[in-house]
């Protein structure tokens, strides 16, 4: 089997490795990828979606799996014209992609299938915006677009909000887009993945990521700085309470509005004190999450992808470790608000009975790794208990060292 990886971080490292060890050992590309990826996936010679499609069709590709959001929602949609052109593809077309790429198309999608979310009103600008938060704080303030996780804003006072807002509609930091003024729920927040064909779906291994870039959940909202999965994340009523109130009529939500859909499906859920609510979907895996979920699919995940992308759910292929994963992202100098570039790597060698994923590195002439992004590197180790797999991740990266380093040191200890 040949199989096309669409993305570049962190995340799609984790899929092409978990890909990779698939009983079938199939042949493996990736696009645009990384220095990283590309010791796993072989590179492809691409400049866009169209050639990227035309690539495809010369190498006859078996199977595309899209990993990066931007490219389900760019031009026509990578899943739309695989789908003209006769490529299976895991991941769904541009039209159901609006759940993860419009927040108020995902908004207005919930309250029609009256699946539990926050209220929230749409606002056009910031004058708007301030009239819709009617002095209620806190208050949550979504970009209603694609923002690379930097698109949300969780405001707990009138000065948090005007900067957000002036980011927004003055500095137009994401581009044109309105904001969704959102009620602030409050609660443990997790995530759960769903592998969704047509009417049929999976859920994976639920996760929760620690989005706040200090120990304690201090300090700035990041793309995420580590999280942790198990199946013991949540009890066996609360996960059968998301299935019945949240998965289930977001599936049958799909199929009554026409919007297709192959490809995982993350939702990101508050378990408020009156029950779970949707606080977002994802049109894939996120980030960091799937480095810590990845560890503990087994089976032959390329296949359930390739019979997915055909229509059938295959749940007898793969199957879920029962114990935990830990996830700690190592970041660069400066991270969130900048990245430093350049700072060189070490340790990486010495670290054992863990994963390794780069989501932000580059090879220096010299072949030593260096640092080429906000989140440098994900460090992922596994256990029976919470308690083994967060000594096991910390110890492993504890080898690793880069000036500037920043790291949560609480990451699967802190329970929230």
């Amino acid at each position: 089997m040949r199989i096309l990886v669409v993305g570049k971080g962190g995340r799609e490292h984790a899929l092409v490795r978990a890909l990779a060890e698939s009983p079938g050992k199939p042949e493996l590309f990736c696009f645009p990828g990384s220095e990283a990826i590309f010791q796993l996936a072989k590179p492809v010679a691409a400049d866009g979606l169209e050639s990227l499609i035309e690539w495809m069709k010369s190498n006859a590709i078996d199977l595309c799996v899209a990993g990066e959001e931007s490219y389900l929602v760019k031009g026509e949609g990578l899943a739309n014209l695989c789908e003209r052109n006769g490529i299976p593809c895991w991941g769904p077309p541009k039209q159901s992609a609006q759940l993860e790429a419009s927040k108020e198309f995902a908004k207005e999608f919930l309250v029609r299938n009256a699946i539990p979310t926050a209220r929230a009103t749409a606002t056009d600008t910031l004058e708007e915006a301030v009239a819709a938060i009617a002095g209620e704080y806190p208050t949550v303030l979504k970009f209603d677009g694609l923002a690379a996780g930097k698109g949300v804003a969780v405001c707990p006072d009138e000065a948090s909000a005007l900067s957000f807002l002036d980011e927004v509609f003055t500095q137009r930091r994401f581009g044109a887009g309105r904001v969704l003024v959102e009620q602030c729920l409050t609660g443990p927040e997790v995530s759960v993945f769903a592998a969704i064909v047509d009417d049929q779906y999976l859920i994976f291994t639920p996760a929760r990521d620690y989005k706040r870039a200090n120990d304690g959940d201090l300090g700035p909202n990041t793309g995420g700085m580590g999280a942790v999965a198990s199946r013991k994340l949540v009890s066996p009523e609360v996960l059968a309470r998301i299935e019945q109130e949240i998965v289930q009529p977001t599936v049958d939500g799909l199929r009554r509005e026409n919007l297709p859909y192959r490809g995982f499906l993350y939702f990101g859920i508050m378990l408020t004190p009156t029950g779970p609510q949707v606080i977002e979907y994802n049109c894939r895996f996120g980030d960091p999450e799937c480095q810590a979920v990845m560890p503990l699919v087994q089976g032959d995940l390329a296949e359930f992808c390739l019979a997915g992308a055909k229509g059938e759910l295959r749940r007898d292929l793969i199957s879920f470790n029962d114990g935990w994963s830990v996830c700690v992202i190592l970041a660069s100098a400066g991270y969130p608000e900048t990245s430093r570039n350049g700072d060189r790597i070490s340790g990486i060698e010495k670290v054992g009975n863990a994963r390794v994923y780069h989501s932000g590195t580059r090879l220096a002439a010299d072949g030593v790794w260096e640092t080429h992004g906000g989140r440098v590197l994900a460090v992922v180790a596994g256990g029976d208990t919470r308690e083994a797999a967060v000594a096991q991740a910390h110890t492993a990266a504890d080898q690793i060292g880069f000036e500037g380093l920043q790291r949560r040191r609480d990451v699967g200890i802190l329970n929230f």
